[in-house]
């Protein structure tokens, strides 16, 4: 069982950065890739970064990729998304997740956080 708390969403000007935490309890997560997803109001969740177990993976879509940058310390069982030259179309409810094998989809990861709201202001 692992539980994840996310933190350090808010509100930021367009260009601005933002730095997001998930926390997460229980003594297995350096066995856990973990993922970042994000939903907007009316549309579904999607996949914005994920990290392999180890730390030396990781993926991106598109649209962040050269914006944002996952990392994690398994000794702090701690995993940030690093956003950086943030758009008004990045504003969503951010959640992180935890997976036992990398995966871009919301149906490969089996715990989530309860959500951080990031929202750009133009």
């Amino acid at each position: 069982q692992v539980q994840l708390v996310e933190s350090g969403g808010g509100l930021v000007q367009a260009g601005g950065s933002l730095r997001l935490s998930c926390a997460a309890s229980g003594r297995t997560f350096s066995s856990y890739a973990m993922g970042w997803f994000r939903q907007s109001p009316g549309k579904e969740r999607e996949f914005v970064a994920a990290i392999s177990w180890s730390g030396v993976s990781t993926y991106y879509t598109d649209s962040v990729k050269g914006r944002f940058t996952i990392s994690r310390d398994n000794a702090k069982n701690t995993v940030y998304l690093q956003m950086n030259s943030l758009k008004p179309e990045d504003t969503a409810v951010y959640y992180c997740a935890a997976s036992s094998g990398t995966s871009y989809n919301v149906d490969g990861y089996k715990y989530w956080g309860q959500g951080t709201q990031v929202t750009v202001d133009s």
